[in-house]
């Protein structure tokens, strides 16, 4: 895959994701479905975060050694750093080539760093969003928002 082509794929699944923060009933942001489970609020942030990890690796910046940003305090703060970051990566992103960019430690495995050469980590970010992206909806349904359709019809919005 090319850096064009998962800009592309990012660009696409990012609307994905935006959808899914939006219907979120925001007054339940603090749900968490089991002891063990994040907040919607901090699995909402787990999204800004990873694309904070993209920009670093777009812009071959270190991804460790940071502190992680604390989620903020509201829901709505949350989608305008989601819309906030987007431009930035998508700019990043055409501001450089593949060949430019340096390999991205970060963890492997249990108590393990390794490199990730620069298109990989910026899929395997990618991945990881819409994993979250698939928990987001459970904690939507839960929360007695309505579900939207993301790759197909889902029983809040079907295709009939």
């Amino acid at each position: 895959m090319t850096l064009h082509e998962f800009v592309t794929l990012y660009a696409r699944e990012h609307a994905r994701t935006r959808t899914q923060l939006h219907a979120f009933p925001a007054a339940q942001a603090q749900l968490k479905p089991h002891d063990r489970s994040s907040s919607a609020l901090v699995l909402a942030w787990t999204f800004v975060v990873e694309e904070m990890l993209m920009l670093k690796a777009l812009r071959n910046e270190p991804v460790l050694g940071v502190a992680v940003p604390t989620a903020p305090a509201t829901w709505a703060e949350v989608l305008e750093a989601f819309d906030t970051i987007h431009p930035k990566v998508l700019a990043a992103a055409g501001a450089t080539s593949a060949a430019t960019l340096k390999p991205v430690v970060f963890p492997v495995g249990p108590g393990k760093l390794g490199d990730y050469s620069p298109l990989d980590f910026l899929w395997f970010m990618l991945s990881d969003q819409i994993h979250h992206r698939g928990q987001l909806t459970v904690y939507t349904r839960i929360a007695g928002g309505k579900v939207p359709s993301v790759y197909g019809p889902s029983a809040d919005e079907p295709w009939t």
